[in-house]
Order: C-alpha cells, then sequence, then structure tokens
C-alpha cells in the first residue's frame, strides 16, 4: 500500500512543488554555485515519505528536467559540473523513490496487522442485533490510535427471560491482558445474564467469574486490575429501564422531540468489578422511566474525560443537545462521535465504546408528559445487598 496523498491536507501535496520552484529559481539566480539543490532534495525526499509513487515520480523528474534546462542555459552541458549536477539531482529521485518503496512495504504490512486486529476485535466485541423486544440498538468502538483496534473497553446486549440486558464496561489498563479480561467478561455475561434473576445477582455472578480467572489475565490485572462497569435491563412490556452502577459513568437520555439531554448519575456508584475483597456492598438498583421514541445512551470514560486544547472535559449534555433531536441510535451515535472528535480537534488519550438504545412502539413521544426526556427519580430502589 502506497502512501495516498490523499490522506493529508491538499498543502503537504503542493508543498514538493514549491520547493522545486524554490530550489530552480534560487540556481537560476546564482547558476554558479547552485544553492538551491538543498531544496530540490527535499522536495523528493518529501514526496517519497509522503505522497504516492507516481507523485514521487513526477516529483524526481521534475527535478531533472529543471536541472537540464538551467544547465542547458547556463552552457555547462558537457562539463563535468553539469554531469555532477545532473547524477546528484537523479540520486536524490532515485532517493525519493526509495524511501516511496519502503513507505509502501511498511504500509502493506500495517495493513495486515490492522485486518488482524480488526477481525479479532470482531470476535471478542460482535455487533450488537439492530432489533430485539422492541428496542432498536447501535454500538461502535474508536480507538484511541489507529493502529490500536482493540483495548479494554468492552460492550454487549443480551435478550434473557428478565427482558433485555445491557453491558458497557472498562478495563483498566491496556494491552493483551485488557483484551483477555474483556473476553472473560463478556463471556461471563452472556451465560450468566440468562441465569440472574436480578442485576445484583448478575453483577456477584461478573464478581465471581472475574475473580476465578483472574490468574489467567496477568500479575497487574490480578493485583491492581478492575473493571468499572454498568448493567441496563429493558423488563418486558415496562418503559422503563433498571440500572446498577458499579463505578462507571452514567448513561444519557436523549428526549424525543427535542433536544433534551440528560444523565442518569447514580445514587451511589458503587465500586467497580474486581473489587469485591473489600467487602462493600452492591449499590441500589435503579429504575427510571424509559418512554418510547427515548434513546439512552451508554459510554466509556473515552467520551466524558476527552479534552479540548485548553484541557476541559467534554460534556455530552452540553455538546449533544444542540445537535438533536435524533431519529435512531445510530444517528446519536455518529454525531457523538463527531462531536467528541471536534472538540479535541485530534488524537485522543483513550478509546471510547458507546451503545444506544432507542424504545420503540405505538405512542412514541406521547403519553405521561415524559417524552421530553425529563430524567423522573428512581422508582424502585431494592434493599441494598452484600457482595
Amino acid at each position: 500500500m502506497a502512501p495516498m496523498s490523499a490522506q493529508w491536507p491538499p498543502y503537504v501535496r503542493v508543498a514538493p512543488w514549491l520547493l522545486i520552484v524554490g530550489g530552480l529559481v534560487w540556481n537560476s539566480l546564482d547558476p554558479t554555485d547552485y544553492w538551491g539543490d538543498p531544496l530540490l532534495a527535499a522536495a523528493a525526499v518529501l514526496s517519497g515519505a509522503l505522497l504516492t509513487l507516481r507523485d514521487t515520480v513526477a516529483v524526481g523528474v521534475a527535478n531533472v528536467a529543471g536541472i537540464l534546462v538551467l544547465s542547458l542555459r547556463d552552457g555547462s552541458v558537457g562539463t563535468q559540473d553539469g554531469y555532477l549536477e545532473l547524477v546528484n539531482t537523479a540520486f536524490a529521485a532515485l532517493l525519493g523513490i526509495g524511501v516511496n518503496r519502503v513507505v509502501a512495504r511498511h504500509g502493506r504490512r500495517l495493513a495486515r496487522v490492522r485486518s488482524v486486529a480488526e477481525a479479532a476485535q470482531r470476535a471478542v466485541l460482535p455487533e450488537p442485533p439492530g432489533r430485539v423486544a422492541g428496542l432498536e440498538v447501535a454500538a461502535c468502538y474508536r480507538a484511541a490510535q489507529d493502529e490500536a483496534l482493540i483495548g479494554g473497553d468492552a460492550y454487549a446486549l443480551q435478550a434473557t427471560p428478565y427482558g433485555v440486558r445491557v453491558l458497557i464496561a472498562d478495563v483498566r489498563g491496556k494491552g493483551l491482558h485488557a483484551v483477555g479480561a474483556v473476553s472473560v467478561l463478556l463471556g461471563a455475561f452472556r451465560e450468566d445474564a440468562h441465569r440472574e434473576p436480578d442485576l445484583p445477582a448478575l453483577a456477584d455472578a461478573l464478581e465471581r467469574t472475574l475473580a476465578r480467572e483472574s490468574v489467567t489475565l496477568g500479575e497487574e490485572l490480578r493485583l491492581e486490575g478492575f473493571i468499572t462497569a454498568l448493567l441496563v435491563e429493558f423488563p418486558p412490556g415496562e418503559a422503563v429501564a433498571r440500572t446498577l452502577d458499579c463505578g462507571h459513568p452514567g448513561p444519557y437520555l436523549l428526549g424525543h422531540g427535542g433536544p433534551t439531554v440528560s444523565r442518569w448519575d447514580a445514587a451511589d456508584p458503587g465500586l467497580p468489578l474486581g473489587m469485591g475483597v473489600l467487602g462493600v456492598a452492591r449499590p441500589e438498583v435503579e429504575t427510571r422511566t424509559f418512554p418510547p421514541g427515548c434513546t439512552l445512551l451508554l459510554v466509556t470514560d473515552g467520551v466524558t474525560e476527552a479534552r479540548d486544547a485548553a484541557g476541559e472535559f467534554y460534556d455530552p449534555v452540553h455538546g449533544l443537545a444542540p445537535l438533536g433531536p435524533f431519529t435512531g441510535p445510530r444517528e446519536a451515535l455518529d454525531a457523538l462521535v463527531a462531536d467528541v472528535a471536534r472538540w479535541t480537534g485530534g488524537p485522543r488519550d483513550d478509546d471510547m465504546a458507546l451503545l444506544a438504545v432507542t424504545r420503540r412502539g405505538a405512542g412514541t413521544g406521547a403519553g405521561t408528559g415524559t417524552g421530553t426526556g425529563a430524567v423522573p427519580g428512581p422508582t424502585q430502589r431494592p434493599t441494598r445487598r452484600p457482595v
């Protein structure tokens, strides 16, 4: 895969030609010493590193042709100095082509690594179904760097006898150990979500699985690791959502028919998974109204901790409100990803996992005055249970 000039701003493609013009003009003004030659060499190497092979060859040909025209004008063709000037220029052109081929080979290797990483990511973190039990679902994962498609952020959705259950989580740390923890967590969630009768029991089951498998997850995760997680349950036949927060950022409710965005902060976020040895009781499950037409947006801290140039954190409440209303979960996710990119203006420090759920059905946006996206207080608070 050759370097593609389309990947760079337009001025990058123009830069080698500006260097050629500058070098030839300088040489024409000083035909004795040809002080513009370094600019010509820089043009050849720059095009080789950043542009396509065709552009690199064109720059090299332009360099040689320009020097040949100046040599003819100055009468140095056929002399030792004239030959030396042409040889040096041709060598710089060949050097640029060589640099282009090295970069292209590296690009092909990187493309192969990316394809393997993408396949692994899809295996560990498959795309959830688009529609399930009256819910419309969309998800996306954005790595902090293009070369690192796999990280410690995760999401999963499972239809169960107790309703649709959703998990979003963020594993402390990076690398293969974090990916291993994600694999264990998602496998446990898919199995235990069908068996456990409520969210605290499900969190306890995930905790036990992580403790049992910790020996395979690496020393760092075994001794210091933890996983922030948010569990959400959409019970059948009820326009509500139950949440259990294990140290994770709260979800956001996007109202139907208006630009209202509200964050569902937990009264007690609780401790992350993997810290059950401390013996702290689980937080209470909180039940809130989730009416038809509204979208519940779950994110990891790659969103909430994204910073702008001034170091200010991104706030989805203020960022998304002017962009709504949204017709569905995919539109909401696309708008959020684009707005975070605009906010940071460059590479982020952390990966982002996002999952959006929209409740569909008759009466969308109507009934009981909750279609505006206002966040009612919790209507159910079961007794706290120990870990």
